[in-house]
């Protein structure tokens, strides 16, 4: 059966490659909407939330474009994929721009890379930035031939740290071992970008239009 997705548009994602993706893994007859109608992403059948940028400006554009109960809802509701900033924005509280509240869809705190130096002493340079290697923290549907310890790309100074471990979906080592994947119910969140990370990102990004939560 055909089905919308929607890409939520409010301003701050990387919207045309993750669109782009998302049309290269569709179904036939698959419809994807790049848009920030409330009404449209109410009627979709999965929404997918992007992101870049500063967590303050992403608040403030998410606001001013009227989409933080349609955000909330479509994440509760139905199969709903994070990306980055997508991912962050569902936690309570990021130190980002002096502290910024998020939308606390997902109880947790997002928090900066401390000053970290790799096996050789030298200092690990922030943003992380590049290929790195996700851990499958447990099984889920969107895993499916997906390799354990596959790489995905990667771009953030900051990381979520959920409150509750089991929600960890997978893990990725910079540094510190962080939380990359979060997932729950119908919401599955990564910080790496899946559009950007060749044929294991489109893989995911195909569980999940295949997926049935």
């Amino acid at each position: 059966m055909a089905q919308d997705i929607v890409v939520i548009d409010y301003g701050m994602g990387n919207l045309r490659s993750v669109s782009k993706a998302i049309e290269h893994v569709a179904g036939a007859g698959d419809r994807v909407h790049v848009t920030d109608d409330p009404e449209l992403i109410h009627a979709a059948d999965r929404v997918v939330f992007p992101g870049q940028g500063a967590a303050r400006d992403c608040m403030a554009a998410i606001s001013g474009h009227h989409l933080n109960q349609a955000v909330l809802e479509a994440a509760r509701s139905k199969p709903f994929f994070g990306i980055c900033m997508g991912l962050q924005v569902l936690m309570t509280f990021s130190e980002e721009n002096a502290g910024t509240g998020l939308l606390g869809l997902i109880p947790g705190r997002v928090r900066r890379f401390p000053e970290m130096r790799d096996a050789e002493g030298h200092l690990l340079k922030i943003p992380h930035m590049g290929w790195n290697r996700v851990h499958q923290a447990r099984p889920h549907p969107l895993w499916e031939g997906v390799a354990e310890g596959s790489r995905f790309y990667f771009v953030h100074s900051y990381f979520v740290d959920p409150e509750d471990a089991g929600r960890v979906a997978g893990t990725t080592d910079y540094g510190i071992t962080f939380a990359s994947v979060v997932a729950r119910d119908n919401l599955f969140a990564t910080q790496f970008h899946p559009e950007k990370s060749a044929d294991d990102g489109l893989r995911l990004l195909k569980n999940f239009i295949d997926w049935n939560p």
